[in-house]
């Protein structure tokens, strides 16, 4: 069984989805696990509903992804608070779909502000500790449209394959320190948004999965777990994709 008991981790955006079966499983592993959402109320009751149902230690911190002052408000308070984090969880992000050529300035910038920048502000403030620490494990939830695309993501596109690049550049700069850098790219994963498409578009994807099924929030929080792990202490730069196939 893998433990991570006197680790540290932080996931952003740990309210719902793929970031809360995240916190779940890092704080059945024996983490301190951070839950942070853009609603501080939001994230201190779900990190209540984890601790009831894990026995871990958690806490509850309002982080606005697209805020430069609240990633910085957010990492003052959890470091006088709880510690320097020994494991990071870059998951929070945002889309705003629509066609290329419709596509407006705001929802570009929005984009690439949230979903790049924000995950490069954050793990600039966070690996201060794990250099001292000389340990650290930084997760980057990329995407399978990183690298097939997908009509009416650009935007969405360019940000997730921006995190790949940033990823490996990362990778090398942080090895010399015992700090692995990897990310997962998901594919279809069940969330609120795929339970309400239309079949006729669930059917649509579907056909072009092998394994014919979504993915669940846990079998990406699965992976996660092992990255987290020193049972992946070797490998860094690297991209694992849950897609089922897909790609």
């Amino acid at each position: 069984m893998i433990s991570l008991s006197g680790k540290i981790a932080l996931v952003t955006g740990s309210t719902r989805g793929i970031g809360k079966a995240t916190a779940y499983k890092l704080a059945e592993a024996g983490a301190t696990v951070i839950v942070t959402g853009r609603s501080e109320d939001r994230a201190k009751e779900v990190a209540k509903e984890i601790a009831g149902n894990t026995k871990a230690n958690t806490y509850g911190v309002g982080l606005d992804i697209g805020s430069k002052e609240s990633i910085e408000e957010a990492l003052r308070k959890i470091n006088e608070e709880v510690g320097s984090v020994d494991i990071l969880v870059n998951n929070a992000g945002v889309n705003r779909d629509t066609l290329f050529i419709r596509m407006k300035y705001e929802d570009w910038d929005e984009i690439i502000r949230v979903n790049l920048t924000g995950t490069f502000l954050v793990t600039q403030l966070v690996v201060k500790g794990m250099l001292k620490k000389r340990w650290g494990r930084v997760i980057n939830m990329s995407s399978v449209v990183a690298f097939i695309g997908n009509v009416g993501q650009a935007n969405y596109s360019a940000a997730k394959a921006g995190l790949v690049g940033f990823t490996k550049t990362l990778a090398k700069e942080l090895a010399p320190r015992n700090i692995t850098v990897n990310a997962i790219a998901p594919g279809f994963i069940e969330t609120d948004m795929t339970e309400n498409l239309p079949e006729e578009i669930k059917q649509g994807f579907l056909s072009q999965i092998p394994m014919n099924r979504f993915g669940t929030a846990e079998d990406v929080a699965n992976v996660v777990l092992f990255i987290a792990s020193d049972l992946s202490s070797y490998m860094t730069g690297e991209v694992i994709h849950v897609n089922g196939g897909l790609f």
